[in-house]
C-alpha cells in the first residue's frame, strides 16, 4: 500500500508544480528557501545543544570537585561548549584580577589556621577561607558579579542565537503557503470566468497546483515547530542551570576571597602590622628601641 501511495503522491506534486502560475512556483520557492534555513538551524542547534549538555556535565563534575573557585583556572582546565564554563572563566578572570589590581591583606603574614586538605572535594571552606591572606573588597566583589551576570545573559543569547528562524518558518510558513492557495485559486477561477467552462477537467488543474502552496507551507512548519519546542525546552532547563550556578559560584566567592571585616579591625590590624615591622627594622639595625625613644626625646 506504501509503495503504491508513493509514486502517486509523488505524481500528484509534480502535476501541481507543472500546472502552477509563477506567484504560486514564487511561493513554494520561498517557502524552499525558508525550510533550507530552517534545518540548517536545528542541525546546527541540535549539536550546540548536545555538545553544551556533555561539557557542562563534565564541568560540574570538576568544579563539585574543589572548594576553591580559582582551582580549574589555575590547573589550566578547559571544557569548550560549556556554558557553565564560560561564565566560570569570565568570573574567574576578573576575580584574579582584583586579587593582583586591588587587593586586601586579609590578616597579618604567619596567622594562617592548618589545614590538610583544602581544595580537596572533602575540604573545609571555612579553613580555605581563614587561610587565604589575599581578599577583596566588597566593591570590587561587585565588579566580579557585574561579570558573572553579563556573562550569563551572553550565554543565554548565544543559545538562543537562530532560534527567531525557527519561530518564524512554524508561525509563517502555513501562512505563506495558505496566501499561495489562495492566490492560486482567484487565478484559477478567473481563467474559469473568461474561458465560460466550469467543468471538473478545468478547474482541477488550477486548484491542484493552488494547495501545492499549503502542502509545502505545512512541511516547512510540522518539523520546525517540533524542532523548535524541544531546543526551547533545552534552552530554558540550560538557562535555569546556568543562572543557579553563577549564584552559587558568586557565592563561593564571597565566602572565600571577600573581605567583610569592619573597618576599624581591618585599621587596628593594619596598625600593628606597621609597629611590627618599624620594630623589626629598628632590631635589625643593631639599636634598640628603647635608645631609640630616648634619644629622639
Amino acid at each position: 500500500m506504501t509503495l503504491t501511495m508513493t509514486p502517486m503522491l509523488a505524481n500528484a506534486a509534480v502535476f501541481a508544480i507543472k500546472n502552477s502560475t509563477v506567484e504560486g512556483k514564487i511561493t513554494v520557492i520561498s517557502l524552499l528557501v525558508l525550510s533550507l534555513f530552517s534545518w540548517t538551524i536545528i542541525i546546527s542547534k541540535f549539536r550546540q545543544l548536545l555538545i553544551a549538555r556533555k561539557a557542562t556535565k563534565r564541568f560540574f563534575e570538576a568544579y563539585n570537585s574543589t572548594r576553591d573557585p580559582l582551582d580549574i583556572q589555575r590547573k589550566g582546565e578547559e571544557y569548550d561548549g560549556a556554558p557553565g564554563y564560560q561564565l566560570y572563566i569570565r568570573g574567574a578572570d576578573e576575580l584574579a584580577y582584583q586579587l593582583k589590581n586591588n587587593p586586601v591583606a586579609a590578616r597579618p603574614h604567619g596567622q594562617f589556621v592548618p589545614m590538610n586538605s583544602v581544595g580537596s572535594g572533602d575540604g573545609n571552606t571555612d579553613i580555605l577561607a581563614k587561610n587565604t591572606p589575599t581578599k577583596i573588597s566588597p566593591a570590587s566583589f561587585d565588579a566580579v558579579k557585574v561579570i558573572l551576570e553579563e556573562a550569563a545573559g551572553a550565554q543565554a543569547m548565544a543559545l538562543e542565537k537562530g532560534m527567531i528562524v525557527l519561530s518564524t518558518a512554524v508561525a509563517g510558513g502555513p501562512f505563506i503557503g495558505l496566501l499561495g492557495t489562495v492566490w492560486g485559486v482567484m487565478s484559477t477561477f478567473a481563467g474559469i470566468a473568461e474561458k465560460n467552462s466550469a467543468s471538473l477537467t478545468a478547474m482541477a488543474p488550477g486548484v491542484a497546483a493552488a494547495l501545492v502552496a499549503t502542502v509545502t507551507g505545512l512541511l516547512v512548519a510540522i518539523p520546525a515547530m517540533f524542532a523548535y519546542n524541544f531546543m526551547v525546552t533545552t534552552i530554558r532547563a540550560i538557562t535555569q542551570e546556568l543562572d543557579g550556578f553563577a549564584s552559587r559560584y558568586a557565592n563561593q566567592i564571597e565566602h572565600v576571597y571577600v573581605d567583610h571585616r569592619p573597618l576599624s579591625e581591618e585599621i587596628r590590624e593594619a596598625n600593628e602590622v606597621l609597629a611590627a615591622r618599624i620594630v623589626s627594622a629598628i632590631r635589625q639595625n643593631g639599636t634598640p628601641v628603647e635608645s631609640e625613644i630616648f634619644t629622639n626625646r
